[in-house]
C-alpha cells in the first residue's frame, strides 16, 4: 500500500497541519534518532505526492505503540475528516508533548 495519497486526504491546510504538530510534538523524539527520522519522512509524506517513507521502513524503525498510532491515522486518512479530527484527539490525549531537554539545557533553564 503506497502512502503518496496520503496528502488528499484532508479536509485542508489547518487539518493537515494539525496532524502534523502532533507527530512533531508528541511522536517524534529525537532522543531516538532513528525512529525520529523516520516519522518526520512520514510527517513529510502527509504533504508530499512523492514517496518519502514506505510502511515497510515505518515498520522497522518506529516503535510498536507509535506505529499503530500511525496506522490508525492512515486509516483515518482514508476514512474521513471526522476520524481525522478524532485522531489527533485521542493521540494528544495518549501522548504527552515532548520535551527538548538539550534547548532547555541550552538556554540555562532545567533538564
Amino acid at each position: 500500500m503506497t502512502l503518496t495519497d496520503l496528502g488528499k486526504g484532508f479536509r485542508d491546510g489547518d487539518q493537515r497541519r494539525r496532524v502534523q504538530a502532533v507527530i512533531h510534538d508528541r511522536l517524534a523524539d529525537d532522543r531516538e534518532p532513528q525512529e525520529c527520522r523516520y516519522l518526520m519522512r512520514f510527517w513529510w509524506q502527509l504533504c508530499m505526492p512523492y514517496r518519502e517513507v514506505s510502511l515497510e521502513q515505518l515498520s522497522l524503525n518506529v516503535s510498536q505503540p507509535k506505529l499503530d498510532v500511525l496506522n490508525q491515522l492512515i486509516s483515518a486518512i482514508r476514512t474521513s475528516h471526522a476520524e481525522i479530527d478524532a485522531w489527533v484527539a485521542t493521540t494528544q490525549d495518549a501522548f504527552p508533548v515532548i520535551q527538548d531537554r538539550g534547548f532547555r539545557a541550552a538556554s540555562g533553564g532545567e533538564g
